[in-house]
């Protein structure tokens, strides 16, 4: 008992490392670190906004593949938005330009009645009411130091961004792409399989550990690896034959969703509450 009564007692002024993680852990004070699975990482194929296999596969100059449906909803609900803002800011606009006309007319309005008045006032030369001649009369004054401060309405931004990228995308960007299917006898749904697609060219498995690019010139996917060993040596399109260029070839973005991306540390920490003493 006493050795028991020992290890469980709670006197010991030294408070262990070990004893703090165990009481944060049932706690939910301090750090708390989880990696992240294979659910919190987009497939290559999916697309970067639904996260679902694509049907009809686009991607961006930039590499960034979504479903067209998807990202074509995507710029026209943007498109709405900077409508409406760009109509509120053109009625703020106006409402301060007739604020502004209105503050003008005031101010000159009464700049010239103290010029008639003081105009036609009769003063004798040497009084104290006597006009100098070597100092203008300031009648006018500068309107706009009367006119209250306000922060302006910002004027909206018209450009529509890449969701991921912060890139400006337009629809006339987008590049159809093609993905070739797994040939094998399987007959389970295109979606459902765990591997869908291959390398156009060597017939290479696509997985989110390979990378790939997209041939801009026929649509087609290839891997890196057949780019650099096969492609790049000529810089012509296997599948129809045409001159590639640099700009041609575009980088497929791998993996990455809202909460992590391919080939980055898929670690996920929450701070919470520290547990304090004294």
């Amino acid at each position: 008992m006493g050795k028991r009564h020992g290890k469980n007692a709670t006197a010991n002024p030294v408070y262990s490392y070990a004893e703090l993680k165990k009481d944060n852990r049932h706690s939910g004070y301090g750090l708390v670190q989880a990696r992240l699975g294979k659910d919190s990482i987009k497939d290559f194929d999916c697309c970067s906004l639904t996260l679902q296999p694509c049907r009809n596969p686009v991607v961006t100059p930039d590499g960034y593949l979504f479903d067209k449906e998807a990202i074509l909803e995507y710029i026209v609900q943007k498109k709405l938005e900077i409508a409406k803002k760009q109509k509120a800011y053109e009625k703020w606009r106006q409402k301060k330009d007739e604020e502004k006309k209105a503050t003008l007319d005031v101010c000159n309005k009464a700049n010239v009645d103290r010029f008639r008045k003081a105009t036609s006032t009769v003063t004798t030369p040497g009084s104290s009411t006597a006009t100098d001649p070597t100092k203008p009369n300031n009648f006018w004054g500068s309107a706009a130091a009367d006119q209250s401060l306000e922060v302006p309405l910002e004027k909206p931004d018209t450009t529509i961004s890449n969701p991921l990228s912060g890139k400006p995308i337009k629809a006339s960007d987008l590049i159809p792409i093609n993905f070739t299917p797994m040939v094998d006898d399987d007959k389970t749904p295109l979606a459902s399989k765990k591997v869908r697609y291959m390398c156009a060219v060597t017939r290479d498995a696509l997985t989110n550990s390979v990378p790939c690019v997209v041939l801009r010139t026929s649509g087609n996917v290839v891997t890196v690896e057949c780019l650099e060993n096969l492609i790049k040596k000529d810089m012509i399109d296997p599948i129809n034959g045409k001159k590639l260029t640099e700009r041609d070839i575009i980088y497929l973005q791998r993996g990455g969703s809202s909460y992590a991306g391919s080939g980055v540390q898929l670690e996920s920490k929450v701070s919470k509450p520290s547990m304090s003493f004294g």
